[in-house]
């Protein structure tokens, strides 16, 4: 899976959900949407996606993948969440007094046995856990 497939995916939901609240968004998904996620679930190293509200709490609008079902989905949610905010405190300690605080467009963790794929977008995180060994 391409960065760039998993970034224009992430823009794409994130502009289609952009006006939608949590609740609307996961009954009413635009067919674009629906394709766009088809996509990112296609790719044979994708491990699943997870659609999140930004909370709080965060919230699992949608997911893709055994990985993000039940307990350890919402395991998934808050550590995603975690991160995220993790990472914006650092970006405003880093800015100081100013209020030149840059924001976060993606993220990429990898591991040993995954890649994290994590595009924060207003009231949303996007996610996708992929295998990086399978080519």
């Amino acid at each position: 899976m391409s960065l760039k497939t998993v970034s224009t995916s992430a823009s794409k939901v994130s502009s289609t959900l952009e006006g939608q609240t949590a609740t609307n968004a996961s009954h009413t998904l635009p067919p674009e949407l629906e394709q766009t996620f088809s996509v990112l679930t296609s790719h044979r190293s994708v491990l699943g996606y997870i659609l999140l509200s930004r909370g709080p709490p965060v919230t699992i609008i949608r997911h893709s993948g055994v990985i993000f079902e039940g307990d350890q989905g919402r395991t998934y949610a808050h550590a995603i969440e975690r991160i995220v905010e993790s990472v914006h405190a650092g970006l405003e300690e880093i800015a100081g007094d100013t209020n030149d605080v840059d924001d976060i467009r993606f993220m990429r963790i990898r591991t040993r046995r995954h890649e994290l794929m994590i595009a924060p977008h207003g009231h949303y995180l996007l996610a996708v856990l992929h295998d990086p060994s399978v080519i």
